[in-house]
């Protein structure tokens, strides 16, 4: 996706975007190295996003406000965090979600950014974890109300930001939604993504629901970062059919 975009705005040629498996205990050390090593950024998931902001010698107003960090600039000897997650999904949500009222599933670091975004954006939001704690110090920290019980069909928007479904587990088996319990007026978001819907978003589907895959929220999020790293317009057509094109 973002080699994609990067030749189609002619830089192809001096820049590429590559994945790198780091873990946790390493993550400092690697980051470190990384500017001089030719990278001027970084994009940053999962389990990372909060220790990417601690390692930050700037933050961004967003980054600071949610707690957590899914962009790095290497710029000028320093390490700048940034958090494009927020508006990522704003963007790539059917309609804004002012006056709806939300149900965020986790507390991460991408629950975080929904919850943040959500707010800000006038909806009122409900946040569930498995770990009831979790919710309850997000909340205390940013805003909403945590939930132990969520009644499914009381939500206009649902947004599943935990990693559930990503290794091919069963959604409605750790997750406090009910396969048959959606309904046409509904927006589901899942932000996990991969080759084919997953079966929260099929379910969600089958029930007439608007739905918005991981991908979408993928490019959207991924093309806000590479203008930040660039200078430059993102092209979106491009980078969304690149990040589709393993659906084909």
């Amino acid at each position: 996706m973002q080699d994609a975009a990067l030749a189609e705005l002619g830089l192809g040629g001096e820049w590429s975007y590559e994945a790198i498996d780091v873990a946790p205990d390493a993550l400092e050390a690697r980051v470190q190295a990384m500017p001089g090593e030719g990278f001027v950024g970084a994009n940053v998931t999962v389990p990372h996003k909060a220790a990417a902001l601690a390692l930050a010698d700037e933050l961004s107003e967003t980054a600071r406000e949610i707690g957590a960090a899914n962009t790095l600039v290497f710029a000028e000897g320093e390490i700048r965090a940034e958090n494009t997650d927020a508006e990522g999904l704003l963007r790539a949500l059917p309609g804004s979600p002012s006056g709806k009222r939300a149900l965020v599933l986790g507390a991460g670091g991408a629950a975080r950014a929904a919850v943040w975004a959500l707010l800000r954006e006038g909806a009122e939001v409900a946040v569930w974890n498995r770990t009831g704690l979790r919710s309850r110090n997000l909340c205390e920290e940013l805003g909403g109300d945590p939930v132990a019980e969520p009644d499914q069909g009381t939500f206009d928007l649902i947004v599943n930001s935990t990693a559930v479904g990503l290794g091919g587990e069963d959604p409605f088996a750790e997750l406090p939604l009910d396969p048959d319990g959606f309904s046409a007026d509904q927006d589901v978001v899942d932000m996990v993504y991969g080759a084919e819907p997953t079966a929260l978003l099929r379910a969600a589907q089958a029930a007439g629901a608007t739905t918005v895959d991981g991908l979408e929220i993928l490019v959207q999020q991924g093309a806000l970062s590479l203008g930040i790293w660039t200078g430059r317009k993102p092209p979106l057509d491009t980078m969304r059919a690149a990040a589709r094109s393993i659906r084909r």
